[in-house]
């Protein structure tokens, strides 16, 4: 490089238009580096900054709600998918032992179907356990032809179709509002027709129609419009501990609705 100077020689990038080209490959890096500090800050301000805080809510009253899990309704309880010992009732809570995984079993109130209904249950995981409630199911097919609420380990997570209180895999809730593994939960759910309504921690974070899914969404073979209009209730086992207390079904009917 004679005299500090760029040769220009042939087949050689003139001076200028090589600075020109490194001003621009540092201006690049810089705004991916400002990208990534922003994103990173948006992430932690979800996880540290201000987040809706929910409470459970107690137990309804009123004649017209009938308690699941007392002397007269507990024993209506089985595991609706094989004979395996997989929960217990025990001082008015359903415990689930999550002792495996696969194939994934449901433990189902079995004596009664319901169709329009609501239901207040309170419920708390163990760490990274998972589970769901299955509403309008049916007992060699819940998946598809019935739906699920799902129940998951996930304070301080970004909403999601897989979180907690989410219509799994196709109504993602507005917020999430869990309390950690450990603490109890409510749910306090309408569902009327095709309508759904979800309540997590007395927080609504669903109002939804499946009149309007007329194709399959997500994961799922059937259109949620199509679903069946009446089924069991039932809460999956799917390898976690998970307690049930306070389970309460109103018909639609002594509702007055």
């Amino acid at each position: 490089m004679a005299g500090g100077r760029w040769p220009e020689t042939a087949g050689s990038p003139p001076r200028r238009a090589w600075n020109g080209t490194m001003r621009r490959l540092k201006w690049i890096v810089a705004g991916l580096a400002v990208v990534a500090v922003l994103a990173g800050a948006g992430v932690r301000g979800w996880m540290r900054g201000p987040r809706p805080v929910g409470r459970p809510t107690g137990p309804p009253e009123g004649a017209s709600w009938i308690n699941l899990l007392d002397e007269a309704h507990a024993g209506n309880w089985r595991n609706a998918t094989d004979d395996k010992d997989i929960f217990e009732i025990r001082d008015g809570m359903l415990h689930i032992y999550g002792r495996t995984i696969y194939p994934l079993r449901y433990v189902g109130y079995m004596s009664e179907r319901f169709q329009d209904f609501d239901v207040h249950l309170e419920f708390k995981t163990a760490r990274g356990a998972n589970s769901g409630l299955f509403l309008r199911a049916t007992p060699n097919d819940p998946v598809y032809r019935g739906f699920e609420i799902q129940i998951l380990d996930d304070y301080g997570r970004r909403p999601s179709s897989h979180g907690t209180g989410a219509a799994y895999d196709v109504v993602t809730p507005m917020f999430n509002v869990t309390m950690p593994h450990g603490q109890w939960n409510s749910f306090d759910i309408h569902v009327h027709g095709k309508g759904l309504v979800v309540f997590v921690n007395g927080w609504k974070v669903i109002d939804t129609d499946f009149g309007y899914l007329k194709e399959p969404v997500g994961k799922f073979k059937v259109a949620f419009a199509d679903l069946p209009l009446d089924g069991h209730l039932m809460l999956q086992d799917h390898g976690g501990e998970v307690w049930f207390r306070n389970i309460y079904v109103r018909p639609a009917v002594d509702a007055g609705r």
